[in-house]
Parts: structure tokens; C-alpha cells; sequence
């Protein structure tokens, strides 16, 4: 049996919730549903769930700085979320669950499963930083992004960055200053937060600022010539999408 809180401002979705939850999970057990962060902080300090279902978008107190006032978090987070597509971008580069409202049976049953699943329910911290500091830079206009180190976040402009370099799991930004940040992060997942920023992938191995390109030379794929000199290769495959960007 799992136990779990909801926490929404609308009654309407926790009842709902609970509802679908009793359908589709009946190895949940509801202990408490809150319409505030506030009445949920206060519950928490006797109870202690396997998880909770949390919304974002809360008045006096949103979901994310409820989360930031717990000293210690020892249950699965899995938020709410009626946020649009670069959001969820956001949710998934930073490998936090969330459910998409209204909440789909099949995606319910998914999240739930994997609660199931963990052994360790210490949640990741630093997701969840990492997260709250890319939700809060700005839904569509980021000037700055979060990106995970080694050492922990680091603060990136994102018109600083001239190009991104695959390297394993991780990717390495090279910067205008001639700085070089390597991030544990894929380039696919880089690639997915930047996708409202002017940025293209090259090459499988390359992802490019277009402002800071300096100039294309044809060939079979061609190659660009970055703002600091260095030429990176064009992928045939990848060849027509910079042109139509470029044009």
C-alpha cells in the first residue's frame, strides 16, 4: 500500500484526482487533500506519505516554493501541471514526473508505477533546483538558463553560448568568453530546453547558436565558421534544416 497527499487550490482536481486514483491505483490511500501549500506544510509535520501529487500554479504559494520550505524531502514529488510545451521540456531535461491535466488514465498509472518501482524515495535536490531556477528565468524567453555540473548548477546566458559539443552522456557549451562548461546533460536534452532559442543541430555531435555563426561554406554537408573561428561540420542530413533557419 502506498499513501499519498494532494495538493491543488481547485477542489474540483482533487476530487478528481482522488477519484481516478481509487479507480486506476487502489494500492494508494489518500491520507490528506489540501487547496493550499500553506495547510499542506502544516500536515506534513505529522504525517509522512510515500508521495505526493502537487499542482504548480497556487496562489500566496506556488508548488515549487512549497517544495524549496521543506527541510528534507523523503517522498516522491510528481506534479500537476496545465503548463504549456516548453515547460514540459524544462520537466523532462530536468527528469522530474509530472502529469499534464486533465491527467490521462494511462499516464496516472505510469507515474504511480514508478513510485512503485523505487527503492531510494530521497528525491533528486538538485532536479528539482535545477528546475525551479530554469521555470523561474521565464516561460518562453529565457536570458539565462540552469545547467547541471559536476559541481552542482551553473548560470549560463543563453546568447553567450556559440555552439554545444556532445561528449558521452554529458555535453560541453563553449561560451563567447572563451569559457567552456561541460554539463551532465546528453546533447538531445540541451537541445530540448533551448528549442524556443535560436539554436540547430549540425551534426550529431553539434548543436549551434545561429546568431553566432559567422559563415557557411558548401560542400557535401558543408560547415559553418563560428564568431571565434572554429569550423564545425554540417551533417548532409542536417544540411537543409540550417538552411531553411538561415534564409
Amino acid at each position: 500500500m502506498l499513501t499519498a497527499i494532494l495538493i491543488d487550490d481547485e477542489k474540483g482536481c482533487l476530487d478528481t484526482l482522488e477519484i481516478e486514483l481509487g479507480a486506476y491505483c487502489p494500492d494508494v490511500r489518500v491520507l490528506a487533500k489540501c487547496q493550499s501549500a500553506e495547510k499542506a506544510l502544516e500536515i506534513l509535520q505529522t504525517i509522512n506519505p510515500d508521495m505526493i501529487f502537487l499542482d504548480i500554479s497556487m496562489p500566496q504559494m506556488n508548488g515549487f516554493d512549497f517544495l524549496l520550505k521543506i527541510p528534507k524531502i523523503n517522498f516522491e514529488v510528481i506534479f500537476c501541471t496545465a503548463y504549456d510545451a516548453f515547460a514540459l521540456t524544462a520537466f523532462d531535461f530536468c527528469a522530474i514526473d509530472y502529469l499534464l491535466k486533465p491527467v490521462s488514465k494511462e499516464k496516472l498509472i505510469r507515474a504511480v508505477d514508478k513510485v512503485r518501482a523505487k527503492q531510494n524515495k530521497q528525491v533528486d535536490l538538485q532536479s528539482l533546483e535545477l528546475l525551479l531556477a530554469n521555470m523561474r528565468g521565464g516561460m518562453h524567453t529565457l536570458p539565462n538558463i540552469a545547467v547541471p555540473t559536476p559541481e552542482g548548477l551553473e548560470f549560463v546566458a543563453v546568447n553567450e553560448i556559440l555552439y554545444a559539443e556532445a561528449d558521452g552522456n554529458y555535453s560541453r557549451i563553449y561560451l563567447a568568453n572563451k569559457e567552456k562548461i561541460l554539463i551532465s546533460k546528453t546533447l538531445k536534452d540541451l537541445e530540448g530546453l533551448l528549442s524556443n532559442h535560436p539554436f540547430v543541430r549540425i551534426h550529431q555531435s553539434n548543436l549551434v547558436n545561429l546568431s553566432h555563426i559567422k559563415k557557411y561554406v558548401k560542400g557535401e554537408g558543408g560547415y559553418v565558421v563560428m564568431n571565434n573561428g572554429v569550423s564545425l561540420q554540417v551533417s548532409r542530413a542536417n544540411r537543409m534544416k540550417l538552411m531553411e533557419l538561415v534564409r
